[in-house]
């Protein structure tokens, strides 16, 4: 269920756009991804799986990177999955905007968190 939150999240910045008042578009899908990234830290905090101390889990990341550059550099760079410049803050790591790793790593890390915390429960 928590797992969902950064989807539900993700799924949010499509459908509302808020302009500040000097008429400027809010970076919602900026604030959300930072918002899950906190989110993710908070629930891991909590939790107390210490997955951010083991060096397991950085590799793990790493090969999550490797796909991610390779599937979702493709998609962006060919086009198929475009995004509003309004939305977001335009930095790219080749043709992925910079939010796109920041909700990569909520999801990842969070389906770890509670992994390891039911886990350990039903051990």
């Amino acid at each position: 269920m928590f797992c969902s939150y950064p989807i539900l999240l993700y799924f949010y910045v499509g459908i509302i756009k808020i302009d500040f008042k000097d008429g400027g578009p809010l970076k919602e899908y900026t604030i959300i991804a930072l918002v899950s990234v906190v989110i993710t830290i908070f629930t891991e905090y909590k939790l107390k799986t210490g997955i951010f101390k083991n060096r397991l889990f950085y590799r793990f990341l790493l090969i999550i990177l490797l796909f991610k550059l390779m599937v979702n550099g493709y998609l962006t760079s060919s086009q198929i999955v475009n995004y509003n410049p309004d939305y977001f803050l335009g930095l790219r790591l080749i043709s992925i905007p910079f939010e796109d790793f920041l909700f990569g790593f909520s999801m990842v890390t969070l389906t770890i968190c509670f992994w390891e915390h039911f886990g350990e429960r039903n051990n």
